[in-house]
C-alpha cells in the first residue's frame, strides 16, 4: 500500500440545527512552518458518505484496506490555484457584497468576468470557453456559462454601478483627503457604437474612433469612480461632473482634487472658487504661464543654485500658492531631445532642397505643403524660419525661439489652495507626483494585464459596462499587487518619501535593484511579474476522482507547494 504522507488526516465536524445533526468530513494537512504547526484543508469529503469516509480514516492510520490498494481513475482535472487566489482576494475585499447585497446569478457571473479579466482578459465568447478549464464557475456556483449570459450579466452590472461607487467612496474618501482624476482613451472597432467619435488619439491608432473614460480614486491610486463620454470630449470638460459626483453622490464636500495641467483650466479653478467652497485643487502651469513668471523676473535661474524648489507668489494667481522646481536631469533630456528632432526636421528638409534641385518639386503651394508636414512631423514648426518660392526652399534655424524654450528645460511650477499650514513646498510637489499612480492604473487596464483595448461592443450600456468592469478587475489587482510585492518586482521597501528628494525622478530602493538584479527577493524566493505569480498557481489542479468500478466520484486538490503556501497567506493576509 502506498505511503500515506506525513501529517495527512481526516476531520470531522458537527453541527446542530434546527434538531439536525450536519456532519462534514475534511481532508486535512498538518505541517510545521518557521517553528509553528499549520493546518491546510486538501478536499471536503463529505460528497463521499461516512462508509467509504471511515475507510479512508481507516486506510490513513495505516490500516490495509483493500478497495485503497486499487489505483484511483481521474476523471476530469482544472486548473485551480490562480482561481482560488484571486477569490481569495475578492473575499477579502467583499467584492460580493460590494457588487450587490443579495446573491444571485448575475453577481456570480460579475465576480467571474472580474477574475477572468484578471487571469485571462478575453472576448466574452472566449471567456465563456475559458470557464470550462478552470474550477471558476465550479466556485461560484455557476454551471454552464454561454457569452448571452455574461452580455445579461453587464447589463445587470451597468445598472448597479451608483451603488457600487459609493460603497467603493464610503470605503476610501474622506473629508479633507485628496482625490485624483484623469482621462484616458481606447479605441473601437467597427463604426456602430454612438460613444465613438474621433479625437485625441492618446493609443496613436491612426484612422479609428474612440472612447474616452475619466478615472477617478483616492490618493494611493485606489480606483473608486469611472465616467465613459464620447471619443471627441477634451480633458477640461470632464473635470466638473467628477467633482459634483464626489461632492452630491459621494457625500465628500472637502478634498483636494489634484489634476494635470491640461485638465485643471483658470475657468474650472474660477468655478471651484465661486460654488466649490470645500474644494481646494493642485495642479501644474501651463508652459505659457511660466514663460511669463521667467520674463518678469519672477523665476530667476540662481534662485535654484543651492536647492531646487522654491515657494513663491504672484499677483497673477491670487490666493495661491506657487512651486517652482527644476529638475536638471530632466533639463539635460529635453535639451538632448530637441536637438534630436531639430536635426532630424533639418534633414528631412535637405530631401525636399534635394528634389527641388533635381527638378521634381517646382511649384511653391507644392513645396510649401512639404516643408508643414516636416516641420508638423516632429513639433519643430516654431524653431525654423521657412522661405518658400518657386523652385526655392531655404530654411534656418529660429535661435532666439530655441533659446527661449531651453531656458524652461526641466522647469515646472506647482499651483494649489492649499495652505502653507497643511502642506509644506515639498509635500505639495509629493502630492503631484500622486497622478503617477492614476497613469499606473491606465497602463494596467488598458496594455499590462486587463486589456480594455480594443473596443468590440457597440452599445452604450456595454462599452460602458465594459469599462466599469475593468476598473473593478483593477480594484482588485490594485490589492494583489500590493499584497504580493515580496514575490514581485514592485518596491515593497520604498525610501519614506520624507527622506526622498520631491524634485528629483523617483528611484528604487536597494532591495527594489538588487530584486531586479538577482530575480530573486532577500529570502531567497524567486520574483516575477504578477502574472507570472498568477499563473505558477495554476500548478495546482483539482482532479476528480473515483474508485475502479464505483459511480461516486469526488475531488482531490493538489497540494501547494512552499512557495505557493506564501502566495496564499499573503493574498489571505490582504489589508482593504
Amino acid at each position: 500500500m502506498t505511503t500515506i504522507p506525513h501529517g495527512v488526516h481526516i476531520l470531522t465536524t458537527k453541527r446542530e440545527y434546527k434538531g439536525k445533526t450536519y456532519r462534514a468530513h475534511l481532508l486535512r494537512r498538518t505541517f510545521r512552518e518557521d517553528g509553528k504547526v499549520k493546518a491546510e484543508v486538501l478536499s471536503n469529503l463529505t460528497a463521499l458518505g461516512d462508509d467509504l469516509v471511515a475507510l479512508l480514516k481507516a486506510a490513513l492510520h495505516g490500516a490495509q484496506v483493500g478497495v485503497l490498494d486499487t489505483q484511483l481513475e481521474v476523471e476530469k482535472s482544472w486548473h485551480h490555484g490562480h482561481v482560488r487566489t484571486v477569490m481569495l482576494a475578492m473575499e477579502r475585499l467583499g467584492m460580493a457584497k460590494l457588487l450587490a447585497v443579495g446573491a444571485s446569478r448575475e453577481r456570480s457571473l460579475c465576480l467571474a468576468m472580474i477574475a477572468a479579466r484578471i487571469l485571462a482578459p478575453a472576448s466574452k465568447l472566449t471567456t465563456s470557453s475559458w470557464f470550462s478549464n478552470t474550477t471558476l464557475a465550479m466556485e461560484l456556483g455557476l454551471e454552464s456559462v454561454d457569452e448571452n449570459e455574461l452580455y445579461a450579466a453587464m447589463d445587470w452590472l451597468i445598472e448597479q454601478q451608483a451603488g457600487i461607487e459609493k460603497r467603493l467612496a464610503k470605503r476610501h474618501l474622506h473629508d479633507d483627503g485628496m482625490v485624483l482624476f484623469d482621462l484616458s482613451s481606447t479605441w473601437v472597432e467597427g463604426k456602430n457604437c454612438p460613444l465613438a467619435a474621433f479625437g485625441y488619439n492618446r493609443d496613436h491608432k491612426r484612422g479609428k474612433q474612440q472612447i474616452n473614460f475619466g478615472l477617478v480614486t483616492d490618493g494611493q491610486g485606489r480606483p473608486v469612480s469611472v465616467h465613459v463620454v464620447r471619443g471627441n470630449v477634451g480633458d477640461p470638460n470632464t473635470l466638473m461632473p467628477q467633482v459634483e459626483k464626489v461632492g452630491k453622490e459621494f457625500g465628500i464636500h472637502r478634498f483636494v482634487m489634484i489634476g494635470d495641467r491640461g485638465m485643471l483650466s483658470q475657468k474650472h479653478i474660477n468655478t471651484l472658487k465661486s460654488d466649490h467652497p470645500g474644494v481646494h485643487w493642485l495642479t501644474a502651469l501651463r508652459t505659457e504661464a511660466i514663460r511669463k513668471l521667467v520674463e518678469d523676473k519672477s523665476i530667476q535661474p540662481e534662485l535654484f543654485d543651492d536647492k531646487n524648489l522654491f515657494e513663491l507668489q504672484h499677483d497673477a494667481f491670487p490666493d495661491e500658492r506657487l512651486v517652482a522646481c527644476r529638475n536638471p536631469a530632466l533639463a539635460s533630456l529635453r535639451a538632448h531631445k530637441r536637438q534630436e528632432l531639430l536635426a532630424a526636421t533639418e534633414l528631412d528638409l535637405k530631401k525636399i532642397s534635394a528634389r527641388i534641385t533635381a527638378g521634381r518639386l517646382k511649384d511653391a503651394g507644392k513645396i510649401g505643403l512639404a516643408a508643414g508636414r516636416v516641420v508638423n512631423k516632429h513639433k519643430m514648426a516654431k524653431h525654423f524660419v521657412l522661405e518658400i518660392a518657386k523652385e526655392s526652399l531655404v530654411f534656418t534655424r529660429d535661435e532666439a525661439a530655441i533659446l527661449a524654450e531651453a531656458a524652461l528645460d526641466g522647469l515646472y511650477v506647482i499651483r494649489t489652495s492649499v495652505a502653507a499650514s497643511k502642506r509644506t513646498a515639498a509635500e505639495t510637489v509629493h502630492d503631484y507626483k500622486r497622478l503617477t499612480q492614476v497613469e499606473h492604473a491606465f497602463r494596467s487596464i488598458k496594455t499590462v494585464d486587463l486589456h480594455v483595448r480594443p473596443l468590440w461592443h457597440y452599445t452604450e450600456k456595454r462599452v460602458k459596462a465594459h469599462i466599469f468592469l475593468c476598473m473593478l478587475a483593477y480594484y482588485v489587482q490594485w490589492h494583489l499587487e500590493k499584497a504580493l510585492a515580496p514575490l514581485t518586482f514592485a518596491d515593497d521597501e520604498p525610501t519614506p518619501r520624507e527622506a526622498r528628494d520631491p524634485v528629483a525622478p523617483a528611484k528604487p530602493s536597494d532591495a527594489t535593484r538588487a530584486k531586479h538584479a538577482t530575480k530573486l527577493n532577500k529570502s531567497g524566493e524567486p520574483v516575477a511579474r504578477l502574472s507570472r505569480v498568477l499563473a505558477g498557481m495554476s500548478t495546482i489542479v483539482r482532479n476528480r476522482c473515483r474508485w475502479p468500478g464505483q459511480a461516486q466520484t469526488f475531488d482531490v486538490d493538489t497540494m501547494a507547494d512552499k512557495q505557493q503556501r506564501h502566495v496564499l497567506e499573503l493574498v489571505g493576509a490582504m489589508v482593504v
